[in-house]
């Protein structure tokens, strides 16, 4: 029998509400001993942010830091731009507006 492969836990990412810091899971909290891959439920109450110091009820879980952005049910819909991530969506976006730039400089050059 072969074992069945098991997907990793996709750990989520907190902010702080009082400074907009991140905490990663996969990155940890140097400052604070913390090491890669704990979970933000695993941090010690005695946990700070390494910021400003807020506790741990000032953090709200933001989700998996590159996951898709909006609500699951509403990513069946749109142009395919529903299923991007928040930095391809920001690529597109503005090379849409570069490209748009672009062509609009090069009716400079029409006679």
């Amino acid at each position: 029998m072969s074992p069945e492969a098991i997907e990793p836990k996709i750990l989520d990412s907190y902010e702080c509400g009082a400074c907009g810091y991140i905490y990663e899971p996969r990155k940890g909290d140097d400052t604070r001993d913390i090491a890669a891959d704990t979970a933000f439920e695993a941090l010690p109450e005695t946990w700070r942010c390494p910021v400003c110091g807020a506790r741990k009820p000032r953090f709200s879980n933001i989700g998996p830091i590159g996951g898709v952005s909006g609500f699951k049910e509403n990513l069946k819909y749109g142009f395919g731009v529903n299923t991007m991530t928040p930095s391809q969506k920001n690529l597109l976006i503005f090379g849409a507006l570069g490209l748009a730039v672009l062509f609009f400089l090069s009716l400079y050059g029409l006679n």
